[in-house]
């Protein structure tokens, strides 16, 4: 199993779902990044579940730094978070009964059944975690040098949130058929959408647009190691994810004379007139704001019979998923994103300008 990813940065998960706990260990970080414990709870609340629309398990996600910290600043060795679990409900889960759309199936090939199965183990978005934890090092650093990352949900079930016109006969004639709504100026229609999949043992996937604002110039290499690829990279280990774009939507169908981000002088800066392409062009940034949605498909684990196979007799048979699952990850997601896109864009920079590329301060 290879659980890694970063180039001078290299950031690697362990733990499982149900196991002693999830954690991550980052190797090539800056010395002398501040550490802010404090931070680091708040970033883990974000991603953790709340109301009726998440999942009932509740980890309090209590981390502990086991090395790579010493009186507040990262040290430049290898650092080692780790995140207990205490709310597992292993009994919930079945070995040889593969759930639809999960990775029970692809790990039992892989991994010819000594995979850890409860609650998805190694695959679990539990894991996600360790990740918010990892980006908490680093995103306080990263806006010290003006760089600032940010995700809103766009889409939930059809449903475009912050849509210019929701009116539009379409979109009610998606919200009154699939999820009974009538008001389409609602602040909680994704709320709604989200319940009224729990309410019918289902749920709902949706869209994530993340900005990353005051990236320099000239990060990134060319072909394979391009922004794009890497944040795409990264961001596709998320639990979920199915698609990653960047830039202008349906730039597919347009015209280079709408397409094309001309150059222009702003404040003695080079800068473009508009930013279709998000930000990146022959996979560098360019200085204007990487751009990019993330597709998050509906959570596969719902309350109902679905057909699936018994992998010890070869049988076919079906299968009720119990267990303690969110009808929608969309809203918990963008923390995650926004932590992965920060230690990208950390290890960037460091690829760039070297191992002090976050550090705060040189200590004398």
């Amino acid at each position: 199993m290879k659980n890694s990813f970063g180039n001078a940065i290299n950031i690697s998960l362990f733990g499982e779902s149900h196991g002693a706990g999830v954690g991550v260990l980052i190797d090539g970080i800056s010395p002398g990044i501040k550490v802010d414990e404090d931070f680091i709870a708040h970033q883990l609340t974000l991603r953790r579940p709340s109301e009726s629309i998440s999942t009932s398990r509740r980890e309090p996600d209590e981390y502990v730094i086991q090395s790579g910290v010493y009186n507040g600043y990262t040290t430049g060795a290898p650092l080692c978070i780790f995140i207990p679990n205490t709310d597992t409900r292993s009994r919930d889960y079945t070995p040889d009964l593969p759930r639809p759309s999960h990775a029970d199936f692809t790990a039992r090939e892989k991994y010819h059944g000594f995979e850890d199965y409860r609650g998805g183990g190694h695959f679990s978005g539990r894991l996600t975690a360790a990740l918010v934890a990892a980006g908490a090092i680093v995103i306080p650093a990263l806006r010290e040098k003006g760089i600032y990352i940010g995700t809103y949900i766009k889409e939930i079930g059809q449903i475009i949130l912050g849509a210019e016109d929701h009116t539009a006969e379409n979109l009610l004639a998606i919200a009154e058929s699939k999820y009974g709504l009538t008001d389409p100026h609602s602040i909680d229609w994704m709320h709604q959408v989200i319940e009224h999949a729990r309410e019918r043992t289902d749920s709902v996937g949706g869209v994530l647009e993340t900005a990353i604002v005051g990236l320099p110039a000239g990060l990134g290499e060319p072909w394979f190691d391009g922004v794009e690829s890497q944040i795409a990279r990264a961001v596709f280990g998320i639990p979920a994810v199915k698609s990653v774009a960047f830039g202008a939507e349906r730039i597919n169908v347009m015209r280079g004379s709408e397409a094309n981000d001309e150059f222009a002088i702003k404040d003695g800066k080079i800068v473009t007139e508009t930013n279709h392409s998000g930000g990146v062009q022959g996979g560098i940034t360019n200085g204007m704001p990487v751009v990019f949605r993330t597709a998050i498909k509906p959570t596969p684990s719902i309350a109902r019979y679905q057909k699936t196979v018994n992998m010890a007799t070869l049988e076919e048979t079906e299968l009720n998923i119990k267990g303690r699952h969110d009808p929608c990850i969309v809203p918990r997601a963008r923390i995650v994103v926004d932590s992965v896109a920060a230690l990208v864009v950390a290890d960037m920079l460091t690829v760039r300008y070297g191992s002090d590329a976050l550090s705060e301060k040189t200590k004398k």
